[in-house]
């Protein structure tokens, strides 16, 4: 049997240290990274979603940084297409492809073959979803696609209409059976408790306002992207963002983003557990 190429992941749940534990990996693997952020793909949202620096990259190549303009979409489709070329790239050149980041989904549709339906964005009817929370959105995919709700992240209002939105077109969303590795590979998942993520979520966010990202926030809300656009920049550009529209105070908006930031991050260690089984688990003691 032919002998899969070898690559590494690394997940965990946002604020666990992904990115300098894969930095130290790569400098002792001779591998060089592939971000796995759906957020961090866009131009401009450096401080909310936590850009890795250059200094920070201590010289080891990162892909898949400011690839988009805000606004723009960006399909896992798409995302598995450019980084299979950058893995085969990687390897050609006798290096580590080292995959990080926190959106598991991307991780996984690159470590498996799978079938992705190739449904094309209606702007109509996400205008229309955009309007419905996301208790109605996950209403509706639960009615129309009951399997398809049950591995969905409810919360996340980006996903459930793109979910919705490939119903309208296929009316069932295609299972995925069993799914084959494109690589052998070794998984790392950081695993914080919950205790130690709130403490390090609350002074993230702090030090992240102390170095501008009120501004970033202004600069962002000022290209007046849609509900679902915005929403696709992060959970930081949605709540901060209430406080420029004069809809509650700076600490009021800084405490909701805090308690959306910490149940994202639980949602995050669940879908690990879940999705990537086999990973070594790395505890993350302060």
């Amino acid at each position: 049997m032919e002998q899969l190429p070898h690559l590494i992941a690394v997940v965990g749940p946002t604020a666990s240290g992904k990115s300098d534990f894969a930095v130290k990996l790569a400098l002792s693997k001779n591998g060089e990274i592939i971000s796995a952020d759906s957020r961090q793909i866009y131009r401009g949202l450096d401080i909310g979603t936590g850009k890795i620096t250059r200094e920070e990259m201590r010289g080891v190549p990162h892909y898949m940084l400011d690839i988009k303009n805000p606004g723009e979409s960006f399909s896992v489709v798409e995302y598995v297409e450019m980084v299979l070329s950058i893995i085969s790239d990687v390897l050609a050149r006798g290096k580590t492809p080292i995959l990080c980041g926190g959106t598991g989904q991307y991780i996984y549709a690159v470590l498996y073959n799978q079938s992705f339906p190739k449904v094309l964005a209606n702007e109509n009817l996400r205008k229309e979803l955009e309007q419905k929370s996301t208790d109605e959105l996950f209403a509706m995919l639960e009615k129309k696609d009951p399997t398809r709700a049950q591995s969905i992240d409810k919360h996340n209002k980006v996903r459930l209409i793109r979910a919705l939105e490939i119903l309208s077109e296929l009316s069932e969303v295609p299972k995925q059976e069993n799914p084959s590795p494109r690589f052998s590979f070794h998984i790392y998942n950081l695993n914080p408790s919950n205790e130690i993520i709130k403490e390090r979520i609350i002074k993230r966010v702090e030090k992240r306002l102390h170095d501008g990202m009120l501004e970033e926030i202004q600069k962002v809300l000022a290209l007046n992207l849609s509900t679902t656009e915005l929403a696709r920049c992060g959970i930081e550009y949605v709540e901060l963002g209430k406080y420029f529209r004069d809809d509650c105070s700076l600490n009021e908006a800084t405490q909701s983003l805090i308690s959306k930031i910490y149940h994202y991050a639980k949602r995050q260690k669940t879908w690990n557990k879940k999705y990537f089984p086999e990973a070594e688990i790395v505890e993350i003691k302060n």
